[in-house]
């Protein structure tokens, strides 16, 4: 099911085309052979569709939305697993966000990151990315917090560059993503931008044993096919 949106706004059929849609923008980049990180759970069908096309290697990066103190559902930033973070301040300041419950959300929130980055890739190892150009993908950009959260872990591993792509995104997240990477991709920027659910006909969740299937048959693929060294 598509959770009840109207399918008149949608944009795509689906999360693998909206990643083949969003891998022509980004062939500048196929000869560098970069590695496409996607964000689970949604943003690991459209970067393994990017990664298919570009013939690129493909990992994950798990961003955890930091919930505020009355009510979880309410996204104060963002957190990885490696301490890559974006925390809104101007929200923290309104809510009077302790710095105790601050600490003790962070310490939690990168821990459950760790434990499903390590779900995901199973007997799998993170791709390294030193010199490398990283791709960071998810399914689309709302407020962008798990995005700039996963920009940032990225960048801790020292890419030679780093580059945002989602294929559909609110006018302001792309723009703020401008400070996060060298390079973003955002094949459409609504004016009105309405949840990222409402552009796609087909919605569905992804379930995590899904996520960890994707990865490993990209893996196995590509170890087959026998990967180009960078």
């Amino acid at each position: 099911m598509n959770k009840n949106y109207d399918v008149r706004g949608a944009l795509f059929a689906d999360r693998y085309e909206a990643g083949h849609a969003l891998a022509e923008a980004l062939r500048a980049y196929e000869r560098e052979h970069p590695v496409v990180l996607g964000i689970p759970r949604g943003g690991i069908p459209v970067a393994a569709a990017v990664a298919d096309d570009l013939h690129a290697d493909l990992d994950v990066i798990v961003a955890r939305k930091l919930g505020a103190p009355e009510s979880a559902e309410l996204a104060i930033g963002a957190v990885t697993a490696n301490g890559g973070q974006y925390l809104n301040d101007e929200i923290i300041r309104e809510l009077g966000v302790s710095a105790a419950y601050l600490e003790r959300e962070i310490a939690h929130q990168m821990e459950e990151a760790d434990r499903r980055e390590k779900l995901f890739r199973g007997t799998g190892q993170h791709i390294p990315l030193e010199g490398r150009t990283a791709i960071v993908v998810d399914d689309g950009l709302a407020t962008g917090a798990t995005m700039r959260a996963a920009a940032r872990s990225v960048r801790r591993r020292a890419p030679g560059r780093l580059v945002i792509a989602v294929p559909v995104g609110s006018v302001q997240a792309c723009q703020d993503m401008r400070a996060e990477a060298d390079d973003v991709v955002c094949l459409h920027r609504p004016e009105s931008f309405w949840a990222v659910g409402f552009y796609y006909r087909h919605f569905e969740p992804v379930p995590d044993d899904e996520v960890a299937r994707i990865l490993a048959s990209h893996r196995q693929a590509r170890s087959t096919a026998g990967a180009p060294t960078p």
